[in-house]
C-alpha cells in the first residue's frame, strides 16, 4: 500500500474501507484502505441500497450553499476516536491524503466559521448524538469525487472532537457494480444506461426508480430544449398522469467543459426547462415535479469525444414518490 500520512501520537491501524462494498464495487474501489488511529472505533453506520445525499459543494453564503444531488448506495459511518489530543486537522489530512492517492479528486473543503458556521452544518446529513458530535466552534468538511468508465463515487468527510474524543463522518455513495460492470463493458457509442434492462419508460420508473430521457438534445453550454416534439415526454406525462400522487424529479447533466459551479447551474437550468415545457404543453400538475442539477459529475460517457459529451447533456427522471 502507498505511505500514507501518519497521525501524531497515536497507534494505527488499517481498516478495510467498508469490507462489504466487495460484494457492490468493482474490485479498484473494494481494495481501497483508509488508515485510522489505533483507538477508533464505529459508533453507528446506516446503509441504503439505493438513495441520494445532498453532497455540500460550497460554504453556506448569503442564505444558502450549492449541493450535488448524487444517487446510488449510500452508506454512512460515525467513528470515535476516544482520548485523543488530536486536533480536528490532524485527523483530516491523513484521511485527506489517502484519498488523494486513491484518485480521488477534492471537490470542496472548509472548517468552521469559512464553511458557515451554525448555517453550514445544520444544512447538512449528520448522524445523531451521541455516535456523532460536532462542536460548532471546531469541526472540518471536505468533498471528494473519483469518476472513470461512466461510474461516479462521492465520499464526503465531516471532522469535529470534544474535549476527550474526535469524531469522525463518513458518507460514501457509488453504483452497484453489476451497473458499473454494464457501462464499463459495452463498446457501442449508442449506449444507454436507462436502456440496461430493455424497459419501456413506465416498467424502468417502476421497477428502477429512473429513466434517461433519450431524445432529448442540448448544445454545449445551452439550457434551449429546442420546440421539438419529444416523444418521452408525452410519455412521462401519461406516466404522471395516470395517478396525480406520483412524484419525479427530473435531474440534469452536462458535459465537462466549464466550471462545476457554473455546470451545476446550468444542468439545473436544463431540468427546469423540462419541467416548463410538461407543464404549458402537456398540462403536467407542476406539484407532480421538481428539478435538480448535477453538472458533470454523473457522466454516462467519455468525455474526450464529442459523441461522449453530447450523452452527458441529458436529463434523467427520478421517481421521489414512495407510494
Amino acid at each position: 500500500m502507498t505511505d500514507v500520512l501518519k497521525y501524531p501520537a497515536a497507534g494505527i491501524r488499517t481498516l478495510s474501507m467498508f469490507c462489504y462494498m466487495a460484494l457492490f464495487l468493482p474490485m479498484s474501489v473494494s481494495a481501497m484502505q483508509l488508515e485510522f488511529p489505533a483507538n477508533s472505533n464505529l459508533a453507528s453506520e446506516n446503509i441504503t441500497t439505493l438513495g441520494s445525499y445532498d453532497l455540500a459543494v460550497s460554504a453556506w453564503q448569503n442564505g444558502e450553499m450549492q449541493t450535488v444531488l448524487t444517487k446510488g448506495e449510500v452508506t454512512q459511518q460515525a467513528w470515535k476516536i476516544a482520548a485523543t489530543n488530536l486536533t480536528s486537522l490532524q485527523i483530516m489530512q491523513p484521511l485527506k491524503q489517502q484519498l488523494s492517492e486513491a484518485g480521488f479528486e477534492m471537490l470542496f473543503e472548509c472548517e468552521t466559521v469559512k464553511c458557515g458556521g451554525f448555517d453550514f452544518r445544520y444544512q447538512l446529513d449528520v448522524m445523531p448524538e451521541p455516535a456523532m458530535h460536532v462542536d460548532l466552534g471546531d469541526f472540518r468538511f471536505l468533498a471528494a469525487q473519483k469518476t472513470g468508465a461512466g461510474t461516479a463515487e462521492y465520499i464526503s468527510l465531516l471532522i469535529s472532537r470534544s474535549q476527550n474524543a474526535g469524531y469522525i463522518q463518513l458518507t460514501r455513495v457509488g453504483e452497484p457494480s453489476h451497473i458499473a460492470e454494464l457501462i464499463t463493458s459495452t463498446k457501442s457509442p449508442a449506449f444507454k444506461v436507462a436502456s440496461i434492462s430493455g424497459l419501456p419508460m413506465e416498467s424502468a420508473l417502476e421497477d428502477q426508480g429512473h429513466f434517461i430521457l433519450e431524445d432529448l438534445v442540448f448544445k454545449t453550454g445551452s439550457s434551449d430544449l429546442g420546440e421539438s416534439d419529444f416523444p418521452s415526454l408525452a410519455k412521462l406525462a401519461d406516466y404522471l398522469g395516470i395517478d396525480p400522487a406520483r412524484t419525479v424529479t427530473l435531474v440534469g447533466h452536462t458535459d465537462l467543459e466549464g466550471s462545476l459551479a457554473g455546470n451545476i447551474a446550468l444542468s439545473k437550468k436544463r431540468a427546469g426547462s423540462v419541467v416548463r415545457r410538461l407543464i404549458a404543453k402537456y398540462g403536467v400538475n407542476k406539484n407532480q415535479l421538481s428539478a435538480e442539477g448535477n453538472g458533470f459529475l454523473s457522466p454516462i460517457a467519455s468525455n474526450m469525444t464529442e459523441e461522449g459529451r453530447a450523452r452527458n447533456r441529458r436529463v434523467e427522471v427520478i421517481v421521489t414518490s414512495t407510494q
